[in-house]
Formats: structure tokens, C-alpha cells, sequence
């Protein structure tokens, strides 16, 4: 099964500059929690963002897109999107804004975090929400006051 895992501002933005905008550890937990175990598949600009430089995630299987056929790094797997998604096993698309663009008609799930406010950002996330059932939310609020939900989508 096909999942991305995303969290998304109130206007789509999932980036900027290499980052995401907003602070939410509980979210960082979440995605853990989530792809521990797990392959999880991601564009070169998102593995360059990971917070260990140049370091995979621990504990998954770390499988990275990109075009260039001599790009290698310690503890990742070079691979088309085709060739990762063809992976046996429970799959978490993690990023960025073109791999969940194409990836997305494949998705049998989105585990999304809505963050409840705009950002400005150079990378986005949009898709036809009428093609998805929710079928589970929490909603949480930061001490700063920032709203954000935990969302489990389904395709219909």
C-alpha cells in the first residue's frame, strides 16, 4: 500500500527553502511513529533537507528519487519512482512537492497534517479532496496558539 505522508498549510504550502515552515513536534512524532519499519520514498531535495545532513532515517528503508543516475549516498537507495513504488511492503511517500505530484494517483491513503494557517512558501501540495473519505481527525492547538489536525484520508 501506497501512503504520503504530508503536512500541508491552510494554502497548500508544504516548503520553503528546503524547510518546512511552521514547528510542530508532535508532528515530527506522528511521522515516526508512523514509517518506523517502513520504506519510505522521497525526492533528493527532501533528502537533502533531513536534519542529519547526508544521514538516512533510522529504522526504514530510505529509497530516493532523482534523476541523476550518479547520485549515491550512505544508507539510501537511488531509484525511479516506478521501481519505488513497486516495493513490496507498506510504502510512505514523504516528499517533496513533484515526488507526492506523482505519486498521488497511485496513494491508496494520505496521512495528512493540516496546519489552520497560511504560509508563504515555494513548494506546495494540492489534490482533489472529493476523491478522499476522512476517516479520522484530531484536532490539536500549539502553545503559541498555532491549530493544526492530524488527518487520515481514504480514497474513495
Amino acid at each position: 500500500m501506497i501512503t504520503l505522508v504530508v503536512a500541508a498549510a491552510r494554502n497548500g504550502m508544504i516548503g520553503k527553502d528546503g524547510a518546512i515552515p511552521w514547528r510542530l513536534p508532535d508532528d515530527l512524532k506522528r511521522f515516526k511513529a508512523l514509517t518506523l519499519g517502513h520504506t519510505v520514498v522521497m525526492g533528493r531535495k527532501t533528502w537533502d533537507s533531513l536534519p542529519d545532513k547526508n544521514r538516512p532515517l533510522p529504522e526504514r528503508r530510505n529509497v530516493v528519487v532523482t534523476r541523476d543516475a550518479a547520485w549515491a549516498a550512505p544508507g539510501a537507495q537511488r531509484a525511479t519512482l516506478e521501481k519505488a513504488l513497486a516495493e513490496e511492503g507498506e510504502i510512505f511517500v514523504i516528499g517533496g512537492a513533484e515526488i507526492y505530484r506523482a505519486a498521488l494517483s497511485r496513494a491508496r491513503r494520505i496521512e495528512l497534517t493540516e496546519v489552520h494557517k497560511d504560509f508563504h512558501g515555494d513548494a506546495a501540495f494540492t489534490f482533489d479532496r472529493s476523491q478522499w473519505q476522512e476517516t479520522v481527525r484530531e484536532d490539536h492547538v500549539t502553545d503559541d496558539r498555532l491549530a493544526y489536525s492530524f488527518v487520515t484520508l481514504e480514497r474513495k
